[in-house]
């Protein structure tokens, strides 16, 4: 049984991570002309600073260089956070994407954009945004309807405290 560079990476890396208090989210290695880059996407539920992400390089640059994990050649470690709108794969995604706007691509068919208000096991409770004017509205949503979600960025929200006032 073979196994591809990606999850030899993952054995290696993940315990490094989960170290260091970060979930291993996502593992690449990209060809970018004669050099190669491997880029590390961590996370946690309480989101990843700038100490725990130079930490995490450290300790991932050093286990790498004791093994031949990469190979001979010459690379790049790129160590981050899953950007602003980032794609929600995992049920830990979407408990971190609380009162966060969402675009729902639906198994069915169709798209809808809502804010996650709470998540269980089963899926999400939803508010629906209202459309010129109207109220926002409830939707329960399972996780089998789901076919792909992407968190959006918001540029004019108010904050609740401002709301709140």
């Amino acid at each position: 049984m073979s196994t591809t560079q990606s999850e030899r990476l993952r054995e290696l890396l993940e315990p490094l991570v989960s170290s260091q208090g970060l979930d291993l989210e996502e593992i690449a290695v990209d060809s970018v002309g004669r050099k190669r880059v491997l880029r590390v996407v961590v996370d946690s539920d309480t989101g990843a600073d700038l100490d725990q992400i130079a930490d995490v390089s450290r300790e991932l640059s050093a286990k790498l260089d004791e093994t031949d994990a990469m190979g001979q050649g010459e690379y790049t470690l790129e160590v981050g956070t899953p950007g602003a709108e980032r794609s929600l794969t995992e049920h830990r995604h979407y408990v971190r994407a609380v009162d966060r706007l969402v675009k729902f691509q639906l198994t069915e068919g169709g798209e809808l954009v809502a804010r996650i208000l709470e998540v269980d096991d089963e899926g999400l409770d939803l508010e629906v945004p209202g459309v010129k004017g109207r109220k926002a509205t409830s939707r329960r949503l399972g996780f089998p309807e789901i076919d792909k979600a992407r968190v959006q960025v918001e540029f004019n929200r108010k904050d609740k405290k401002e709301e709140e006032a």
